[in-house]
């Protein structure tokens, strides 16, 4: 699906993540494993640390952070924001939505909007679409789209194929209306047959929780895992990522009718380093365009990677400067969405972690 938007601003990003920092080497020494090994796996693959949830922190509770320090540094009034769109895999609740809580929090007005969007890795582009349709076609001034997950909750500590990826962060971005302005453009797609690649087999209304033991298995390669916890196919991810994205990636850039040397930065959703450079090399992009250190500082943060890599790479240039930019998230569904946009000069809020939950 393709789909060109506008008058549209981005007036602001924000970024709250985990407290609590893992370290990919030492737990792995700690789990028993060879340091030689793990010294590699780190240099190719970009695992060092990780940040993650404390005990009680909820992706809801990283994103109502990251709105507030955003809503308090941008000169929109809350009072103008009319949708609150909610970007997770990991809600509170099954109900209610974590938008709505999150509406709650922030005393929104009735009048504002509140729905969540249950995507992953490729949720922020997903939630951009939407919050973009809202501004350019259903009359909203403002629209604070909110991103995040507490992935590390889901993997089991005994899995070394999935626990060392992941880390928790919640964001926020504040879309407005203008008059004028460059249009953004989308190119959003999934391979629903393919969907269980990545999967928490357990858990929803199809196999909930206490309707059977869930009990744990370890695989040959002894990782070990029960049925509700998160599992992913990594081969035939890496598959997914290099047959969809530079397609995606090539085909949103000529939509915008852009080439590599107009681009100032291709950011892509941070799985880890070996997948983005080769992603980068196949699209065409230099690695100095493309961020892929990101990984390595915060881990695997699922749908807000991209926005984390906006503020953290290009937030001193965004701060000041107008750069056309193209974004792409890939993922669980399995789904993309790769989007070229103009963007800034915006309020960046720094990167910070979630120290409480006052």
């Amino acid at each position: 699906m393709q789909s060109t938007l506008a008058p549209l601003r981005l007036a602001g990003l924000a970024v709250t993540t985990g407290p609590v920092e893992r370290d990919f080497l030492q737990d792995g020494i700690a789990a028993g494993q060879d340091p030689v090994a793990l010294e590699r796996v780190a240099r190719t693959v970009g695992l060092r640390r990780r940040l993650v949830a404390a005990p009680g922190q909820t992706a809801l509770d990283l994103c109502t952070d990251a709105a507030r320090r955003l809503l308090a540094a941008c000169p929109v009034e809350a009072a103008a924001v009319d949708a609150v769109v909610f970007v997770t895999q990991t809600p509170d609740h099954a109900q209610p939505n974590n938008a709505s809580l999150l509406h709650g929090r922030l005393g929104f007005p009735k009048s504002t909007a509140a729905y969540d969007l249950a995507l992953g890795c490729s949720g922020w582009v997903y939630g951009l679409h939407q919050a973009a349709m809202l501004c350019a076609h259903g009359g909203a001034r403002a629209v604070l789209l909110c991103a995040g997950d507490t992935l590390s909750r889901t993997t089991n500590p005994r899995d070394r194929a999935t626990d060392p990826l992941f880390g928790d962060a919640g964001t926020a971005t504040l879309l407005v209306r203008v008059e004028g302005g460059a249009p953004w453009h989308f190119v959003l797609g999934a391979d629903g047959a393919r969907a269980r690649v990545i999967e928490v087999p357990a858990g929803g209304a199809r196999a909930p929780r206490g309707s059977s033991p869930w009990e744990e298995r370890t695989d040959a390669e002894g990782n070990a895992r029960h049925p509700g916890n998160l599992h992913m196919d990594g081969a035939e991810v890496f598959n997914f990522t290099l047959r969809e994205v530079p397609a995606a990636v090539a085909e949103v850039m000529t939509l915008a009718g852009w080439t590599e040397p107009t681009v100032a930065a291709l950011v892509l959703h941070q799985a880890n380093r070996f997948v983005i450079s080769s992603v980068a090399r196949k699209c065409g992009f230099p690695p100095a365009k493309a961020p892929m250190d990101l990984v390595e500082r915060f881990g695997n943060q699922s749908s807000a990677s991209i926005p984390c890599a906006l503020v953290e790479s290009l937030g001193p240039r965004l701060s000041t400067e107008s750069l056309q930019v193209v974004a792409c998230g890939f993922g669980v569904g399995l789904s993309w969405g790769a989007t070229a946009l103009t963007l800034g000069p915006m309020t960046i809020a720094p990167t910070l972690p979630l120290a409480s939950l006052a």
